[in-house]
């Protein structure tokens, strides 16, 4: 936990997939068994301190803006950042308990080379080494002073994804699949052996991807959330 004794989550925000944010953030609630502080990575919460334009290849708003997590946690403690296209299977303090303060981040190591060129809503689909790792991140916001304000608004897409504000790649430590698994990318697992599932391509709640693996998990989580009564 952090010193306030919370688990300190930072959840990637697109007005576009408001609703992926709010069930994700519920699947945290639900299962957590230590206090959870939510907080979405909103561009409208940011006016003045990310000032960075959009990129043509920027397929969320939140592409850029997770690396001011660190800064935004007065570079104290840990935080967790994820992207909102994700559904949790599993309690986040099991995540937390993996924190190394050997490392300056934590992140699940995929061989990602997608083939699609485009994914939801007709956004580019890039390939680049180091693919998905900055998707969920679990920083040691001391070790990650680099990323200053500045530098996060300067720096190119690949800076910040490749994690070239680090010293060398012996700072990113590793954490279990399981805690980002990219659906219809990754093979098809029971979901008692995963922890957080990746919509990466697109979630069921876009028309396009309705019937995309572990749909119907998504959907029993969105259904749980607007539960009253």
């Amino acid at each position: 936990m952090t010193a306030q004794g919370m688990i300190r989550i930072f959840i990637g925000y697109d007005a576009r997939e408001t609703i992926a944010f709010h069930v994700l953030a519920h699947s945290f609630y639900r299962q957590a068994s230590a206090p959870v502080s939510i907080a979405p990575l909103m561009l409208s919460e940011l006016q003045g301190l990310f000032t960075r334009e959009r990129n043509a290849l920027q397929s969320t708003d939140f592409s850029f803006s997770r690396f001011l997590v660190p800064y935004l946690s007065g570079y104290e403690g840990w935080s967790l950042f994820c992207d909102c296209d994700m559904l949790a299977l599993d309690d986040v303090a099991n995540l937390w308990k993996l924190r190394d303060d050997r490392f300056a981040v934590q992140v699940v190591k995929h061989q990602h080379v997608p083939k699609e060129t485009v994914k939801f809503l007709g956004e580019p689909q890039t390939k680049y080494e180091k693919k998905n790792w900055s998707s969920v991140i679990l920083f040691n916001n001391a070790k990650c002073a680099a990323l200053t304000p500045e530098y996060v608004n300067t720096a190119t897409g690949l800076q910040l994804h490749q994690f070239k504000w680090l010293e060398n790649d012996d700072l990113i430590g590793e954490i279990p699949h399981r805690w980002n698994h990219l659906v219809d990318y990754d093979p098809s697992l029971p979901p008692k052996e995963l922890s957080l599932v990746h919509f990466t391509e697109g979630g069921p709640y876009f028309e396009s991807f309705k019937n995309c693996g572990y749909a119907e998990l998504w959907r029993s989580e969105r259904e749980r959330m607007l539960h009253a009564g």
